[in-house]
């Protein structure tokens, strides 16, 4: 029972743009913004002292600029954020198993089976904190609770350096002062509309029966909110151990509108995906796309394929799924490409008639993972390709810092 577990949610503060600040003195304390501050742009991260100006992630990058002008727009250093990613992730790895990283900056971790040997959930999470501050100087805000969801929300309440502990039983007295833009899922124009409904805090989400939210906004809709408003959320922590498949979804600030951008971002995640598919060792049997309009509507589509770890063949795919579904007079809000039904690379896969040697492939894919592991993601790119992204919104070299140069 979700009542009787300890979930904990850590998420480093302002993750890239606080080690960048910590391995640039001279930066500390000053606004510094990871990303490019062009018009096809997107904010990744910024600092605390940007985020006083109004500059917060996924922002496009012209209007971070006309925010704060003097702020420091740094090139992204991959490879560093992955060093750091992994100090941190063996720290949590010292007290559970049951680790499910969302991003290189966060991940859900289950110690309900760590307490006879490390203590409560408090405990743990003040543990965690000081040995994350030990091993990386820098902060990691956590929330306690008996759920993913709330204990996420937790996280985020008391940033940077926080702590909040939400005890079983007091779940939806602690969500309901809280504004309905805290429910995952609801953005502006969705905020809006249950906003005109008279549901302006989770609590007025917490005073309509689910009937009445499926009523008012469908049964996906309103299923989601009266599961997250009432903190019913019993989903399980999944370790990457456990994970049936691999996948990256990105959300934009503005909606994607044509098709250049959406096919951008598309390439972009398949890369990622096949990097990681190489990294584990593993190959997908299905690719999946998940595309989510502004109103949240969100569609999955998926076609069975010879399990492969190549970019080129899960982006391929991924764009015969997005012709088939994409009704263009719609903008874009979000994207994820997923590799599933995962099987070791060694294990027999069919071939079709035209396939190239697969060993010459995977050996170009291997070598490329290595350029890029050791001299960044921008180092090599393929004959002929239009990269339109980077992980951090659409391509474009960062403009350089005030009075240096932008970090390699």
């Amino acid at each position: 029972m979700s009542a009787l577990r300890t979930i904990l949610h850590a998420d480093m503060d302002a993750f890239y743009a606080a080690i960048e600040q910590r391995d640039h003195p001279e930066w500390r304390g000053k606004p510094v913004i990871v990303g490019g501050a062009g018009p096809r742009q997107v904010v990744s991260t910024a600092s605390y002292e940007a985020r006083t100006f109004g500059v917060r992630s996924a922002m496009p990058g012209v209007r971070a600029k006309q925010l704060c002008p003097h702020g420091i727009f740094v090139a992204p250093r991959m490879d560093a954020y992955e060093a750091v990613s992994a100090q941190v992730r063996a720290v949590f790895d010292r007290y559970t198993d049951l680790v499910e990283p969302l991003s290189l900056d966060e991940a859900f971790l289950d110690v309900t089976g760590s307490r006879a040997l490390f203590g409560d959930g408090p405990t743990i999470a003040a543990r965690i904190k000081a040995e994350v501050l030990s091993a990386t100087q820098l902060t990691v805000s956590v929330g306690v609770a008996s759920s993913k969801y709330v204990a996420k929300v937790a996280s985020d309440l008391d940033k940077p350096d926080g702590l909040v502990v939400v005890a079983p039983g007091d779940e939806r007295a602690f969500l309901a002062p809280l504004p309905v833009a805290r429910l995952w899922g609801v953005g502006p124009a969705l905020q809006q509309q249950l906003e005109r409904a008279g549901l302006r805090t989770i609590g007025d989400v917490q005073s309509r029966s689910e009937r009445d939210l499926v009523a008012a906004f469908g049964a996906r809709l309103g299923e989601h909110l009266h599961v997250l408003a009432n903190g019913l959320d019993a989903r399980p922590v999944e370790s990457e151990r456990d994970a049936k498949s691999l996948g990256h979804e990105l959300t934009f600030a503005e909606d994607l509108t044509t098709a250049d951008e959406v096919h951008g971002v598309l390439l972009q995640l398949a890369e990622m995906v096949g990097r990681r598919l190489r990294r584990q060792g593993v190959r997908g049997g299905v690719v999946r796309l998940k595309l989510r309009y502004g109103d949240f509507t969100t569609f999955t589509r998926q076609r069975t394929v010879p399990a492969t770890d190549d970019d080129l063949v899960i982006a391929g795919v991924a764009r015969e799924l997005l012709a088939e579904s994409w009704d263009r007079a719609r903008g874009v809000r979000l994207l994820g490409v997923i590799a599933a039904s995962l099987a070791p690379a060694g294990a027999p896969a069919q071939r079709t008639l035209f396939d190239g040697d697969p060993r010459k492939r995977g050996s170009l894919l291997q070598a490329m993972d290595a350029i890029r592991d050791r001299h960044g993601d921008e180092a090599v790119r393929r004959a002929g390709e239009r990269r339109l992204t980077t992980p951090f919104g659409p391509d474009g070299a960062p403009e350089a810092p005030a009075g240096g140069n932008a970090a390699p």
